[in-house]
């Protein structure tokens, strides 16, 4: 019984060590990555799309993302969304595709990265890993009063 506890308390931690890794991922380092673009929407014909399912995304140098619409009307809502969104990265559209150059990090951006990522580890992973762990624990105790667990 205790084991089924435990293995059901690492799968769900698991999977907040996993959306932790996801949320690192969105965050905008030097190099060019897709994931940067993971949660962009797009207002595509007045629905809200996934950037990801309207064109194809790659990093072709290191510091430069290729966006290439499936199709080629949707080019104009793509640079919108990327020009609203939060990556701080500004869209060059040469009517087939667009570019995206991920500029260098500067001191300053590096130190407030280093913030962004602090809080995301503690906020995402530790919070919901001690929120895990504390619920467990809670029902093993309560089992244990009720007699239900071994002493």
């Amino acid at each position: 019984m205790i084991n089924e506890f435990l293995s059901d308390a690492d799968e769900r931690m698991a999977k907040s060590v996993e959306a932790t890794r996801g949320e690192f991922g969105t965050i905008r380092t030097g190099r060019a990555s897709p994931q940067l673009l993971n949660r962009i929407e797009v207002d595509y014909y007045g629905t809200a799309t996934p950037l990801k399912q309207l064109s194809s995304i790659s990093a072709t140098e290191a510091r430069l993302l290729t966006i290439t619409p499936y199709d080629k009307s949707s080019i104009r809502a793509i640079e919108k969304a990327i020009l609203e969104s939060d990556v701080g990265l500004t869209p060059s559209n040469d009517g087939n595709l667009i570019r995206l150059t991920i500029p260098e990090l500067t001191e300053e951006r590096r130190k407030e990265l280093v913030k962004v990522l602090h809080s995301i580890a503690e906020h995402h992973g530790r919070v919901a890993i001690r929120n895990i762990r504390r619920e467990v624990m809670h029902e093993l105790r309560e089992l244990k009063k009720e007699g239900e667990l071994g002493a």
